[in-house]
């Protein structure tokens, strides 16, 4: 853009050499995300990380708790801390496994089936929000891409 062109309200804006920086529009992006995540389930007192172990244990019953923060990419503390978290609520129930007796074999309770399924309805509503701004290729391409970040 010629310089001429400019405004004040745009020279306030430049942000210089970081606007080349992707790690930065990243974070930018994470940072929006996030923040409409939060807004959207501040009636649920569910965080990101509590809703995908529901779903992960959801889509796959009696997963241990082991394998929930290895497909999440969690640590074992903080896999534990949400797994406990979730038993207080009584969304989540652990059992000894049938295959693996010193495995946790987690199982949603009805009141984690409930919760899980306002939650989807929250993820819903943002995922509406954020593909919104993109055609469906562009979403297919994103996810393409971020995968390759975090693979």
């Amino acid at each position: 853009m010629p310089t001429a062109a400019l405004t004040e309200d745009n020279e306030e804006d430049d942000i210089g050499g970081i606007a080349d920086i992707v790690g930065f529009h990243i974070r930018l992006a994470h940072a929006a995300v996030l923040r409409h995540f939060t807004e959207t389930f501040t009636d649920l007192e569910l965080t990101q990380k509590q809703v995908s172990v529901l779903w992960l244990v959801d889509d796959h019953p009696g997963i241990s708790q082991i394998e929930v923060g290895r497909r999440l990419r969690m640590d074992r503390a903080t896999t534990m801390t949400i797994v406990n978290r979730l038993q207080e609520r009584e969304f989540l129930r652990r059992e000894r496994s049938e295959s693996d007796g010193r495995k946790q074999a987690l199982h949603l309770t009805g009141e984690g089936r409930d919760a899980l399924a306002l939650a989807k309805g929250c993820i819903a509503e943002n995922e509406a929000w954020l593909k919104a701004r993109f055609s469906p290729d562009e979403v297919k391409k994103l996810v393409e891409m971020l995968a390759r970040i975090h693979e």
